[in-house]
């Protein structure tokens, strides 16, 4: 294309272009798709980190006082989270998996929004919040639960059957990747012709590696982020834009 002829073309009708051509579609999300339900972010100024340094899985693990301030926070977000309803970008890309353009969704989220939207294809490489289980049997218990048991007293509450510490199925900040869902995500990620990357600051490692590997096998790269990322300038689009109304208007025209 000549350097003089200007593209018309929005963000959203480019989006939906690489869609229309893809074969493949894989969908990487962070915390920036859940925004728009009312769960804020981490690194965003005000974001959950500019108020909480996290606390990480060794402290976690050597100190019931950790533990104890570990449930504190959980709860204390658990009407945020309980609240919080998929948006119209959780809306789009369910569309998007039911009409078998994307093959798999796979997030850092650990807020389950994906999968209350109706996406089934769905890959939880930082885990969930919405189960609690022990740390060393992996019996497991639903939030409200073990919130039943903090309120009696037990506020840093032990597995009933060997006596280890129970923990939200989340990863903490130290904690070993899963490594099934991670092999999996690596191997879709190989395969992908399109990758879209939306609502992630893409510096959190190994999850950040995913993008860049989509890259390296030959997907076309997109960036869906309302603020700049590393991986940018390796991107063959980056949409700085909302991240609902962009997806919203892309998938319009999907049957």
């Amino acid at each position: 294309m000549s350097d003089n002829v200007v593209d018309f073309q929005s963000p959203a009708d480019r989006l939906r272009a690489l869609i229309e051509a893809a074969a493949r579609v894989v969908i990487f999300t962070g915390a920036g798709i859940s925004t728009e339900s009312g769960i804020p972010d981490f690194r965003s100024p005000g974001g959950l980190w500019s108020k909480y340094q996290p606390i990480e899985f060794s402290d976690f693990m050597a100190s019931e006082e950790m533990r104890r301030e570990s449930w504190r926070r959980k709860f204390a977000m658990e009407e945020v989270m309980t609240r919080a309803e998929p948006n119209r970008g959780h809306r789009a890309v369910e569309k998007l998996v039911r009409n078998g353009k994307v093959t798999h969704v796979v997030t850092q989220n650990i807020d389950g929004l994906h999968q209350l939207a109706g996406s089934q294809q769905v890959i939880e490489i930082h885990g969930t919040a919405r189960v609690i289980a022990c740390i060393a049997c992996g019996k497991e218990w639903s939030p409200p639960d073990v919130h039943a048991m903090i309120e009696a007293g037990d506020d840093a509450p032990d597995c009933d059957e060997c006596g280890s510490p129970l923990k939200s199925k989340t990863i903490s900040f130290g904690q070993a990747m899963p490594e099934k869902e991670m092999r999996e995500a690596a191997e879709l990620t190989k395969a992908a012709d399109l990758y879209l990357a939306i609502g992630s600051s893409l510096v959190v490692e190994p999850a950040a590696s995913l993008p860049r590997m989509a890259k390296k096998y030959g997907a076309t790269l997109v960036i869906i982020n309302k603020t700049p990322t590393p991986l940018d300038p390796y991107a063959d689009l980056v949409i700085n834009e909302s991240i609902g109304e962009t997806l919203q208007a892309a998938v319009r025209d999907q049957m």
